[in-house]
């Protein structure tokens, strides 16, 4: 109860609606009091007027009218006159003066609260205006004893009252935040419960119903969110089963290119210049598309190996990487330049560093192939503190905004048209298994700039 949203509302109206009750139970006292003394010198004032009207009247009488307005004596002041109308014996002399006549709330509020904490009888003087232009001052003395009896039992009354006031009203806030706010909330929580069981079904997707604007506001966001992940998943399932169906292609492809690639070694051995001049153009499709179904098997089967790290030397394993891609150049007007400090050594697997970099140059070199105006790749390296950084510009066109969007992710599209967008994701895999990072830096129509950080580590002595 107590750990529940609406049992802890209960709670806290509970107490502020007490909390409430005792700042209006103190004025509320000290008003109580003075219509109290009010009262008493009405009272006495209505006593005196048997004597302004008969000026001997018996003692009994007068000892029963004071006795019925509550007081001593009664002193009233008319046409400048000070008399004592009303006097019997005082069983004390006067302890304190009270003046209501311009007593402020405050002044009020503390006689009131230091009557409340003087538990012994004290006798006090009162003073007032007269009731209905009655004179010019009336005074009076009594003792407090009935006084502090009926401002405690008005305080009783008061509290009392505060309690069944709080309980009720806790009550009700009760009931309310368990309709307008607990039971939306909890329907909520079903439907998140009830989407949670089956992410994919539709049907389970929340629709917003609340009429209170911020649960409404919970509700259509979680519906957006719910519906972003219902269309991911399936996104998700289309592309497990996109990559399997392209493993079992790639699978068999690579068979059939396998067996063509025995036919173009006779095909190179004919003596027709055409055929000669054709020749090595379809060996090495054939090899890009070997290598491309090798790639996409080994992708879909999540099996790359872990990295054999060694001491390499970059700039020889640079200078490689761009003397196999010069080879499939051929006469366009494509530079390749490098710059590599000779004595660079890195620490990588030299293989998979080989594949990540002739990715990146194989990926620059098509994109400016395909706008057919002349460019340049080159590589650049340098250590910097822990870490050595290897950079693969190009002046080519630069990468379309979807190619940015899910650059490292497979099966999205590719930089240029027509591509798997396997490469890029491969090159960053191999480089984080390395503990480095593939990112792309820049790129604009005037080219495209990728950086390959990779921690430099414990440094392997004696290679």
């Amino acid at each position: 109860m107590i750990n529940t949203l609406s049992g802890r509302f209960l709670i806290l109206t509970t107490v502020f609606v007490m909390l409430a009750e005792i700042l209006i139970f103190v004025p509320s006292v000290a008003r109580y009091r003075e219509d109290f003394l009010l009262n008493r010198l009405e009272r006495a004032q209505i006593a005196s007027l048997a004597l302004l009207a008969d000026d001997m009247i018996d003692p009994e009488l007068e000892e029963e009218l004071l006795l019925n307005a509550g007081v001593f004596n009664v002193v009233l002041r008319r046409n400048e006159l000070r008399q004592l109308v009303l006097s019997s014996p005082m069983p004390a002399e006067v302890d304190a003066t009270f003046d209501l006549r311009e007593a402020s709330a405050w002044t009020l509020i503390r006689d009131s609260m230091l009557r409340l904490a003087a538990p012994g009888p004290e006798v006090i003087r009162v003073i007032g205006n007269p009731f209905r232009d009655g004179g010019e001052l009336i005074e009076i003395t009594l003792e407090t004893t009935g006084l502090r009896a009926a401002m405690i039992d008005y305080g009783v009354r008061i509290l009392l009252l505060s309690a069944v006031i709080s309980v009720v009203t806790a009550g009700l806030l009760f009931l309310a935040v368990r309709v307008l706010l607990v039971k939306p909330i909890k329907g909520v929580v079903g439907h998140m419960q009830s989407y949670a069981e089956a992410p994919e079904d539709t049907r389970r997707i929340i629709q917003p119903s609340a009429s209170v604007t911020e649960l409404r506001e919970a509700e259509e966001a979680l519906q957006s969110l719910e519906t972003q992940l219902t269309q991911a998943l399936r996104q998700k399932e289309r592309l497990a089963q996109l990559g399997g169906a392209v493993a079992r292609v790639s699978h068999d492809l690579r068979n059939i290119l396998t067996s063509a690639q025995l036919f173009t070694d006779r095909i190179e051995m004919s003596e027709d210049p055409a055929v000669k001049r054709m020749a090595p153009k379809l060996v090495n499709s054939i090899k890009r598309a070997v290598s491309l179904c090798e790639s996409t098997l080994a992708f879909g089967r999540a099996e790359e190996p872990a990295p054999a790290l060694t001491l390499v030397n970059l700039g020889e394993l640079v200078s490689d990487v761009l003397d196999s891609e010069r080879l499939a150049i051929g006469d366009f007007d494509l530079s390749l330049s490098e710059d590599v400090p000779g004595n660079l050594m890195v620490r990588a697997d030299p293989e998979q560093m080989h594949r990540v970099l002739s990715n990146l140059v194989r990926n620059a070199r098509q994109a400016i192939v395909g706008t057919g105006d002349p460019g340049e790749i080159n590589i650049a390296a340098h250590a910097e503190d822990d870490v050595w950084y290897i950079d693969v510009i190009d002046t080519g066109p630069g990468l379309p905004p979807k190619a940015r969007e899910h650059l490292f992710q497979p099966f999205h599209g590719g930089a240029r048209k027509g591509g798997s967008g396997l490469g890029l994701a491969i090159a960053e895999e191999l480089v984080r298994g390395h503990g480095g990072t593939l990112t792309l830096l820049d790129s604009d129509e005037t080219g495209s700039r990728f950086r390959i950080c990779l921690p430099m580590g414990e440094l392997i002595t004696g290679q």
